[in-house]
């Protein structure tokens, strides 16, 4: 990326897995929407020559050229120009597919296009390992959806094209249309689940937040709309209720990482899914396991890039890690920071077998040993 928002420059590798962490205001938002910004674009059919960058669509709504140009903005490489590109490595060849994009800087327009006589070579049809382009990609925002009495019933996006919702909106009827269908990689399903299917499993990984927990989509007939319920009982000897209660009558926490569990569970090989913070409204231990769904899903074969703010879904990583569920090479870390002009620093540690990392940068994750220093001082 040059010149893209918050980065001046920047060059920054992904893996299998990558976790996007650090200061706020610091580019992790930033390199997430670099990504949206090239599906959306090529959704609408605008990413080649004669086209440009879509700022404003389906999934990221980024205002006008003014409002991505970087502040203090590089007449390098790119001419002083948005820069946007994308390397990929496929069936082991290095640099086997690459495809660039940038724009004349037009501050008024929210299509930014493509200066006339620079060629772009023509975009290939997605191979099913180009998971940017291709089916099954997930993005989903930190502003998803809230508990809420019905969620709209669309089938192009839930049914045809298989889409949550950047903000988890059709999750509901996804579940509704496709709840058995069979969850097939084995790293993927749950040992406790009743079945294969994607309710089931979706269920039981919901359990590691709720226990007991059971979840019902339903169609309102004659309406747009699907209705999302959750039953109670049958744990800790509790006895099972026949009562349901509305999403608005129970916590945020299931409700907001339903989109999370649902999109991690449909990654199959060679789908990309983006996660914006999917710790948020959990308990630790439930950080901890959409860490590991996240893992599972990449040793399932999808590649699967976080942003967080939570050490426990470092340390979820980090234990996938040790446990053999991903090896080192699978995980890229990295963490956002500013110096003291400014300027926004990458650092990125690499992790070991065992799950202990190479460095710690200062502010990496390491809160809580700062202010156990200060309680033990």
């Amino acid at each position: 990326m040059e010149n893209f928002k918050a980065f001046r420059e920047m060059d920054l590798p992904l893996g299998p897995l990558t976790l996007l962490s650090g200061v706020n205001a610091a580019g992790k938002s930033t390199t997430m929407q670099a990504l949206a910004l090239l599906r959306q674009s090529y959704d609408a059919g605008v990413l080649d020559h004669k086209g440009g960058l879509l700022l404003n669509g389906e999934l990221v709504e980024l205002g006008v050229g003014q409002d991505v140009l970087h502040e203090n903005y590089a007449d390098g490489t790119h001419g002083g120009q948005v820069f946007i590109g994308v390397a990929a490595t496929i069936d082991g060849s290095e640099s086997a597919w690459r495809v660039e994009y940038r724009t004349a800087e037009d501050r008024e327009a929210d299509l930014l296009k493509v200066p006339q006589g620079w060629r772009v070579a023509d975009l290939p049809r997605p191979p099913t390992q180009s998971g940017l382009f291709g089916p099954g990609f997930q993005y989903l925002r930190a502003d998803r959806i809230v508990p809420a009495v019905t969620y709209p019933k669309s089938y192009e996006m839930a049914v045809r094209r298989g889409f949550l919702g950047v903000r988890g909106e059709h999750t509901v009827n996804y579940l509704r249309a496709r709840n058995e269908d069979p969850i097939s990689p084995p790293e993927l399903r749950h040992s406790a689940a009743k079945s294969a299917g994607l309710l089931d499993q979706t269920e039981a990984w919901l359990r590691e937040i709720c226990p007991g927990v059971d979840l019902r989509a339903e169609d309102l007939r004659g309406t747009d709309m699907v209705r999302l319920s959750y039953g109670f009982g049958g744990t800790a000897g509790i006895k099972s209720s026949n009562i349901r209660y509305r999403p608005t009558n129970v916590g945020f926490g299931l409700t907001y990482a339903l989109p999370i569990i649902v999109a991690c569970l449909s990654a199959g090989p060679g789908r990309l899914v983006l996660l914006e913070n999917p710790e948020a409204h959990l308990h630790p231990r439930g950080q901890t396991m959409v860490a590991r769904l996240a893992c599972r899903a990449v040793a399932a074969g999808a590649q699967v890039v976080i942003e967080s703010h939570s050490d426990h879904v470092l340390n979820g990583v980090r234990l996938a890690v040790k446990d053999g569920v991903l090896t080192p090479d699978h995980v890229a870390l990295h963490y956002f920071d500013r110096n003291d002009d400014g300027e926004i620093e990458v650092s990125s540690p690499e992790i070991d077998p065992d799950g202990m990392l190479s460095q710690w940068p200062r502010g990496f994750f390491d809160e809580w040993d700062r202010a156990l220093d200060r309680l033990l001082d």
